[in-house]
């Protein structure tokens, strides 16, 4: 996401930005300066309206990369069957901003199980060619290590479709203490993590616990703890020459940003260890205003 109401003090008007930006324009152009990717999660609610994509890429530079999800009314109302004419409106009208997705994703409901196993192969081999695309599942049965995991990770491969990866482990070791941590336990799945890379892009969806929660002299030691084995598996992913994408959340959102500041001075710190030269997102400079500037 890109527009959240307790950020709204950090975004302010940049004399880089495109003349002439909307306000929302302008949220998105903020956190652009910051990051290099987002989850845009509209899409997956309701189609927005034509002026609203072209007004995405006109805010973002070249460089932005944004990944979409797929309307429910594709992933859940349809299950992917009989969606042919859907399947092409959507992409016809996110055409101003398909050089700069590099991630399509398909969430899928937890009903959809082994046995549709078929149909996704079949919707995925029907998708405009050239496009990255994402899956995340959760049905228990792709989480059990058995059979159906390893027709899911097959398909996946053979089809060049990376595995989205949810871990939720550190919002579900809080104990339900705040509105904000209740309603996570009540979206968020509950799903076991299991890190692989079924193409070129993984990706990672790391759902942290508050910062403002923790002690000053603790500092992040859960979300740490939580994140350290991420911290090689990122490494391993990039030196195999491959492109993960990490999005950090906390359960409201709120301080994600910081979140996400503490955590890449993590993977950053290792990976300039480990003598490997990647790209990755300047925070300490992004984020350089008040404590928590800037979005994630």
């Amino acid at each position: 996401m890109w527009s959240h109401s307790g950020w709204k003090a950090w975004l302010t008007a940049d004399a880089g930005s495109p003349a002439g930006l909307s306000p929302s324009q302008e949220r998105l152009a903020a956190y652009a300066r910051c990051f290099d990717t987002v989850e845009g999660n509209t899409t997956f609610y309701a189609l927005p309206a034509a002026h609203t994509v072209s007004s995405w890429n006109l805010a973002t530079p070249e460089d932005f990369r944004f990944t979409f999800k797929l309307p429910s009314r594709i992933t859940h109302e349809l299950a992917l069957g009989n969606c042919r004419d859907e399947v092409n409106q959507f992409f016809q009208l996110m055409e101003p901003v398909m050089a700069k997705t590099a991630l399509w994703k398909i969430q899928l409901p937890a009903r959809f199980g082994p046995e549709s196993l078929p149909l996704l192969a079949e919707f995925i081999d029907n998708l405009p060619k050239g496009l990255g695309i994402g899956v995340e599942v959760r049905h228990r049965a792709f989480f059990a290590k058995g059979e159906a995991e390893q027709a899911l990770n097959r398909l996946l491969m053979e089809h060049g479709v990376n595995r989205i990866i949810m871990d939720t482990r550190p919002v579900f070791a809080l104990p339900p203490s705040s509105d904000a941590i209740i309603d996570a336990h009540n979206k968020k799945p509950r799903v076991p993590v299991h890190a692989i890379a079924t193409a070129a892009m993984p990706v990672v969806r790391f759902i942290g616990q508050p910062v403002g929660m923790i002690g000053a002299n603790e500092e992040i030691k859960d979300n740490k703890a939580f994140f350290e084995p991420w911290i090689g598996k990122l490494i391993q992913w990039l030196a195999e020459g491959r492109s993960p994408y990490l999005f950090i959340h906390t359960p409201d959102n709120s301080d994600a940003p910081e979140l996400a500041r503490l955590l890449l001075a993590e993977l950053r710190q290792v990976a300039t260890q480990q003598g490997l030269v990647c790209q990755l997102p300047d925070l300490e400079a992004g984020l350089a205003a008040p404590p928590q500037l800037g979005l994630w």
